[in-house]
């Protein structure tokens, strides 16, 4: 088969190539104590969409550094017992998504929550000083505080595990059943949350991106999702003095690293022609996950939206509901 990346064989042995910071574990562990001091109160709020079998909410709740997060829900209108609970993660820049799209889930007798990432496309705001998006460079942001602890995407994975713990204690759902998924960055954020959170179940990232930074720069594929990378050397490094600090800074934020934590069963969708997010940098991730596991590999797919999986997955949720 073509292939621009490693061959199939070496990626299932690809250990990645970003360095892990040496406090990686103290770091996470802070991440956590601040996120345990955050309130898992919510809000909903009907919206103007109704469908006939679905109670359907805005969610509103307070993420870390006091953002005021949004998530739609819906659950079943008729529950003759708690529901499993579906998180859904979006792609880069995007939102939630359409109501419409969650039905089938709600129908199977799913409660879903759909966050929107801080910042992006949604109605989730941002804590930088004005609301709204700010949709590019949301990989380096906060790299020149030189302070790993206002990176702006362990922000958004503390908002995913936030989520998480606020839907597992809504009164109507059984927190022994929580999945999740998502595509590209919905992906990684899919692999973020079920390890901060690993009472997470089952977990179908798709071509997750956030792994393996300098894997992506190495094969110069740091564009499109990835140029953040580039354009911060070219502004603010642009002899690469710093090269080595910046790669250490965003392993903080590398899920290859947080991948060990996952205690769920993984399902994951990875296509090899992918160059946005390229099978290397996912597979640094899927590597290390020591939990039950399985990829499912599509030799002629990129990043793109790949046919079947969605089935496999609809499958691989319901089938584990006790």
């Amino acid at each position: 088969m073509p292939v621009f990346d490693l061959p199939v064989n070496e990626l299932y042995q690809y250990q990645g190539t970003n360095p892990r910071p040496d406090d990686f574990d103290a770091y996470w562990s802070k991440a956590l104590a601040e996120l345990d001091c955050a309130s898992t109160d919510y809000e909903l709020i009907p919206p103007k969409f109704t469908a006939p079998y679905a109670e359907c909410f805005d969610m509103y709740f307070t993420g870390v550094r006091g953002v005021r997060i949004h998530a739609k829900v819906l659950r079943p209108k008729v529950r003759d017992k708690k529901t499993p609970a579906l998180l859904m993660f979006h792609g880069l820049s995007d939102n939630s998504g359409d109501w419409s799209a969650k039905l089938a889930w709600v129908a199977a007798g799913f409660t879903v929550a759909a966050l929107d990432v801080r910042g992006q496309g949604g109605l989730s705001d941002d804590a930088g000083g004005v609301r709204g998006n700010t949709f590019k460079g949301h990989i380096t942001r906060g790299l020149e505080s030189r302070d790993p602890h206002e990176l702006l995407f362990r922000h958004v994975y503390l908002d995913c595990a936030q989520l998480a713990r606020i839907v597992m204690k809504m009164e109507w759902v059984d927190p022994s059943y929580l999945c999740a998924t998502g595509g590209s960055q919905g992906g990684g954020l899919t692999l973020a949350c079920a390890a901060l959170v690993p009472e997470i179940k089952r977990l179908a990232p798709v071509y997750p991106y956030l792994c393996d930074y300098r894997r992506v720069w190495n094969i110069d594929l740091a564009k499109n999702a990835y140029e953040d990378i580039t354009e911060y050397f070219r502004r603010f490094d642009p002899t690469h003095s710093r090269e080595e600090e910046v790669f250490t800074a965003l392993g903080y934020i590398d899920l290859q690293f947080l991948a060990p934590r996952i205690k769920g069963e993984v399902m994951m969708a990875t296509g090899l022609m992918d160059q946005i997010c390229p099978p290397s940098s996912q597979f640094a991730a899927y590597n290390k996950i020591t939990s039950k596991k399985r990829v499912i590999l599509f030799p002629d797919y990129a990043h793109e939206f790949i046919p079947v999986f969605g089935d496999m997955m609809f499958e691989f949720f319901v089938d584990g509901i006790v």
